[in-house]
């Protein structure tokens, strides 16, 4: 039976990919009733991952890419609250009041809240002009001008996760004078292999960043001549701008109004149903199991952010979609494009294969015993899509073949049978 939506309404909470793109698929499905798009963010819903990139170095107050044209949200008959937040919400009487005096009633409500930076308890943080995190517009557009008035562009970063790379190599290439701080032993520990973490390592190094593993940033202080970032390894070091990149946590406020189970963000089922009838959670702010990699998870990614949208949308209009997308992200640092795909965690065997005749070209292959987990690509286009295609299909790989660089990169000489094609 044809669920009837034309008088119904879908409200949406947050508005980045995962609001965005939701709102966008319920039309696209056949959803006929109101749909209204709630966001906190007074710019039109824009693409998020240039702001650690592209966005820092522009140099006429920020151009930031929409994700879709306001014309697009009109013809749609989507209604943008854009600059405006949920005061309270009550699930009984489905009703979310704003902070513009508006109140919504709602039949279905996507929670799309997705996550903040994480501040960690540094004395100064708080106090000390020139601190950023960088999650939003209104956040790239802080460093670009307090990086513009810096007197030495002297910069340091809190974190050497991916932001914090990527932030990093976006302000040395406008000539800043950089320092990573990280309190592990090496990059990118909770992310990747040594192997990958010691390459970008080297690169960076190469460019003139200055990189300090385990070191935290034990104080920050304001003086008459700038900012100061004290690390753990008893050195000051001079900042103009610190930026700190050391984590998310998920904005789940509003999901513990409405008595939604929370754990690590707002939890869902396989079809992205909070514990709350009609009200459902996408994007940063989801725990969710994924049936391949068997475990909860949480996952920060445009990827994750889309696919969900387009499942929700589906479940919402009564069309039964259970989530189950293969996870792939990726990273652009200098002239290196990482392209990720799938999940490492509780590998038990990786193979890393380097293409001899391209520079800077090389990729690592996670297995736990036989079953290929996930692969890290470097400037390697071509290992991410066969490496999407052998997941997918739970192919089973010749791991010696694959470690031999003089062995065809094919998947008919790379492939040892496999076990199911989807």
């Amino acid at each position: 039976m044809e669920l009837q939506t034309k008088n119904k309404t879908c409200a949406i909470v947050g508005a980045s990919h995962a609001g965005a793109n939701c709102a966008m698929e319920l039309r696209k499905q056949g959803w006929e009733g109101a749909i209204v798009l709630i966001d906190a963010d007074e710019n039109l819903p824009y693409h998020r991952p240039p702001l650690s990139k592209a966005y820092l170095s522009l140099t006429d107050g920020g151009d930031f890419n929409p994700l879709f044209a306001a014309e697009r949200y009109e013809e749609e008959n989507i209604t943008l609250a854009q600059g405006v937040t949920v005061t309270a919400a009550d699930a009984t009487s489905k009703t979310l009041a704003l902070s513009n005096g508006t109140s919504v009633k709602y039949d279905a409500l996507v929670l799309a809240t997705g996550a903040s930076a994480f501040v960690p308890p540094i004395p100064g943080i708080d106090t000390c002009s020139g601190v950023h995190v960088l999650r939003s517009a209104k956040d790239a557009l802080a460093i670009q001008a307090g990086f513009k008035n810096a007197k030495d562009k002297n910069i340091v970063v809190i974190g050497g996760g991916y932001i914090g790379l990527e932030t990093a190599a976006s302000l040395q290439k406008m000539s800043g004078k950089v320092t990573v701080l990280e309190r592990e032993e090496r990059l990118l520990a909770r992310v990747a292999p040594a192997a990958l973490a010691h390459f970008f390592q080297e690169l960076h190094t190469a460019k003139g960043v200055t990189i300090k593993t385990g070191v935290s940033a034990q104080d920050i202080l304001q003086t008459k001549d700038g900012t100061t970032v004290t690390g753990t390894d008893g050195v000051t070091y001079p900042a103009d701008l610190v930026l700190v990149g050391v984590g998310v946590r998920p904005n789940s406020v509003l999901a513990e109004k409405l008595g939604t189970t929370l754990e690590n963000g707002i939890k869902v089922n396989e079809q992205l149903q909070t514990s709350v009838a009609n009200v459902y959670a996408i994007g940063d702010v989801a725990q969710f199991y994924h049936p391949r990699y068997q475990k909860w998870m949480r996952l920060e990614s445009v990827q994750n952010a889309v696919d969900q949208a387009r499942a929700v949308a589906a479940n919402i209009l009564g069309i039964p979609t259970n989530y189950n997308a293969l996870p792939w992200f990726w990273s652009d640092q200098y002239h290196i494009k990482l392209q990720m795909v799938g999940l490492s965690h509780g590998y038990t065997d990786l193979v890393v294969r380097k293409e001899d005749d391209k520079e800077d070209c090389f990729s690592i292959w996670y297995f736990k015993d036989d079953a290929l987990l996930a692969v890290d690509a470097v400037n390697n286009g071509k290992a991410f899509v066969l490496g999407t295609k052998f997941i997918k299909n739970n192919t089973l790989v010749d791991k010696e073949k694959l470690a031999d660089a003089s062995i065809p990169f094919k998947p008919n000489t790379l492939i040892k049978y496999r076990t199911n094609v989807d």
